[in-house]
């Protein structure tokens, strides 16, 4: 299955059509989007936002990020496109979703605790599924701010280290943008679409391969 992982658009409807017109030759199975999709707006702008993505026709599974608005898990769930706290299937491929994000400086829209974090991903997990989550896990490439310090979520961390699933989709630290593993798990943050960044996923027979791309 190859699958085209993005996250943070920010409301930047633009990279959100660019993206749309490159996918037909990507030929992709399936798009996941790792949050915010807006940039503190509601509904109405990320409809706006994934509509060109929507229309391609390759199936879409989304979760929200911290900075959307508070109608947007709504309207995921209206599109059929959210897996935040639940467990999707895609030609019987797993997915398990995780919106907002552990807890930041900024009381954002959409933050966790590390106890919820912890509970949303041992209430869904099914071994060998994927995880789309906004927030990375804590002592990655995925989670290091430009000052060098990791911000990450230690209940992903911590869950990433006992089920060792295949692939965690990451997103929400914007200069982070890298592919690293945790024991067996890659884990890839493509970092902003809204820079027109975006990651090209392979998965097959249980195996993963990931490599950052840009628009």
């Amino acid at each position: 299955m190859r699958i085209i992982g993005v996250t943070d658009i920010h409301g930047n409807i633009k990279m959100s059509h660019k993206l749309s017109e490159a996918l037909p030759a990507l030929s992709p199975d399936l798009l996941l989007v790792a949050g915010d999709i807006t940039n503190f707006g509601g509904a109405r702008t990320a409809e706006r936002v994934l509509e060109p993505l929507l229309n391609v026709g390759t199936s879409l599974i989304a979760v929200f990020g911290n900075c959307d608005g508070k109608d947007v898990p709504s309207l995921l769930e209206e599109l059929g496109a959210s897996a935040h706290d639940k467990r999707v299937e895609v030609s019987g491929l797993g997915i398990v979703g995780l919106g907002g994000s552990n807890t930041t400086p900024f009381n954002t829209i959409w933050e966790l605790s590390e106890e919820d974090i912890g509970s949303i991903l041992e209430r869904n997990y099914h071994p060998g599924d994927l995880i789309l989550s906004h927030a990375p896990p804590y002592g990655t490439k995925a989670d290091r701010i430009h000052s060098g310090i990791h911000v990450g979520s230690r209940a992903l961390r911590k869950f990433i280290e006992e089920k060792q699933p295949p692939l965690v989709l990451t997103g929400h630290i914007h200069e982070a943008r890298s592919v690293d593993t945790i024991g067996e798990t890659l884990v890839v943050n493509p970092g902003p679409l809204f820079r027109g960044y975006y990651a090209i996923i392979e998965v097959e027979n249980g195996r993963v391969r990931a490599k950052l791309e840009k628009l």
